[in-house]
């Protein structure tokens, strides 16, 4: 795959930011942001919103950051050093995404703005533990999403978002053209539901024409961290002025490479990894 440019030593690399919570594991969430952005060459900015408690077999736990200091984090950075792009993962509450969106809006991160945002609208964790207050889905759909550059959900969260059970093409066109009509520029629907093939397809869409996208699937246990990294891999590619549907080529290949490298760790599900990125240089 081609990868992207990497800044000449010495030189600042193009930043993007991740608003998202932590993973005590090192698996997912900010700490799966920051690997794949360092290994794009990008320098990774963080708003970190909640703190889990969590290790390869689950979480157990989460606290919130309040509001106001996860609006703070991301005025700070934005105001000194400035990004080209931003991403958001686990916000936890309808008060943080409230935040969010409002200081977004400020600094100018999102759809029709100067910074494109990717949202992962992060509900729950690959174990099913709920990492989203329930009345907070509201505001993923009437909040968050409007904002979007472009909305990356797994089968789950578009389950829990659009009341669609992805199983098919037809129905993964009915859930891109559903999360389209909440707001978002563009929506990604992923390839899992068909388990059987022996490709991955994923779906793009921005409101006027489908775009397919199909890698061979990775056959492993090991994707904890995948969507967080998809979804950090497309926000590297638009920091560097890709075009979203050439951001999303890149990402999609950035992961099925990421799952290949995959490795075992603690008791339950590995993670992707970007440390192949490593052998390239």
């Amino acid at each position: 795959m081609e990868l992207l440019p990497l800044a000449p030593p010495g030189t600042t690399p193009v930043r993007a930011l991740t608003i998202a919570g932590t993973d005590s594991g090192g698996g997912a969430g900010i700490q799966a942001d920051s690997r794949t952005m360092a290994l794009c060459g990008v320098h990774a900015c963080v708003a970190v919103a909640a703190v889990t408690v969590q290790n390869s077999l689950g979480v157990s736990g989460f606290h919130e950051i309040p509001p106001q200091i996860v609006a703070d984090q991301v005025r700070s950075v934005v105001g000194d050093i400035g990004v080209s792009a931003a991403k958001t993962g686990m916000l936890a509450s309808s008060a943080i995404i409230a935040a969010v969106a409002e200081v977004c809006d400020e600094v100018g991160i999102g759809k029709d703005q100067a910074v494109p945002l990717v949202v992962d609208p992060v509900c729950a964790s690959m174990h099913g533990d709920p990492l989203l207050h329930p009345e907070a889905l509201d505001a993923v759909r009437n909040v968050l999403i409007p904002r979007a550059t472009v909305v990356t959900p797994n089968l789950d969260e578009i389950r829990l978002i659009t009341g669609i059970d992805v199983v098919d093409d037809a129905t993964a066109r009915r859930a891109a053209e559903q999360l389209y009509e909440l707001g978002a520029q563009w929506a990604v629907v992923k390839g899992g539901h068909l388990r059987s093939s022996t490709e991955s397809t994923d779906l793009l869409f921005d409101g006027n024409e489908f775009h397919s996208f199909t890698t061979p699937r990775i056959d492993t246990g090991n994707d904890h961290g995948g969507g967080d990294t998809l979804a950090a891999a497309i926000a590297c590619a638009l920091a560097h002025g890709y075009s979203v549907p050439d951001a999303f080529g890149f990402a999609k290949e950035w992961v099925t490479r990421c799952l290949a490298a995959a490795y075992d760790l603690g008791g339950g599900h590995g993670p992707v990894s970007p440390l192949w990125r490593l052998e390239q240089a």
